[in-house]
């Protein structure tokens, strides 16, 4: 009886308290040590298909990218087993509504191919992300003891104030804006995650098993009941 209370108590404590994320919010990463994130989808290149005349182009691009930057960065490759099984549901359901009996012995055909395909080996999705980074205060003005309350202290009293989050988000939001610019003029486009986007990959990358039957609520679909 103990023992049972006890494993309640433990599976009570939210995962939440061990990350460093105290919110996120407007789009806005806000961390438990009082920095900021904004996080850029970027899409890739093939490089080796390029000429080498393209190839020099592109890395003399992004070092001049990597110059021109005035903020810390960090470039993210996230890769994960490709989930085709909505996409087969589909077609399954596409081969009983199908009329003509030609299409649908070639829809059946095609599915039993994807099918051997998947079974020789496994198909990974490949997601690249660029983390962008805005600390209001310098690391360097940080004390042992400052420091050391940061540690402990709950992200409950984190929270930032609103007009000091507005302020600090109006510097990211200039940051994201100059680094999509700069990815732009080495043939990358890159999009912001938006607050949902941003909920969706946590919730992805710290569950990768539950995510994939598992999906979130859309975040305009939640009612708060005090």
């Amino acid at each position: 009886m103990a023992k049972n209370k006890l494993a309640k108590n433990k599976i009570s404590v939210s995962t939440q308290q061990y990350l460093d994320i105290a919110e996120i919010k407007e789009d806005t990463i806000v961390m438990k040590d009082g920095t900021l994130r904004a996080v850029l989808l970027v899409s890739s290149i093939n490089f080796a298909l390029k000429s080498e005349d393209e190839q020099n182009a592109i890395i003399s691009g992004y070092v001049s990218f990597l110059n021109n930057i005035d903020s810390p960065l960090q470039i993210v490759v996230q890769s994960r087993e490709l989930n085709i099984d909505g996409y087969i549901s589909q077609l399954k359901k596409m081969e009983k509504e199908q009329v003509n009996e030609l299409l649908k012995i070639q829809t059946a055909e095609y599915i039993q191919y994807v099918g051997e395909l998947i079974s020789m080996g496994k198909i990974m999705n490949k997601r690249f992300f660029v983390s962008i980074l805005f600390n209001p205060i310098s690391d360097k003005h940080k004390n042992f003891f400052s420091s050391l309350w940061e540690a402990f202290k709950p992200a409950t009293l984190i929270k930032m104030k609103e007009k000091r989050f507005i302020q600090f988000k109006t510097e990211i939001d200039r940051r994201a804006d100059d680094t999509i610019g700069g990815l732009g003029s080495i043939g990358l486009n890159a999009v912001r995650l938006d607050t949902q986007s941003l909920i969706e990959l946590f919730y992805n990358t710290y569950n990768p098993v539950v995510s994939k039957n598992e999906k979130l609520v859309n975040i305009d679909e939640l009612r708060v009941v005090e």
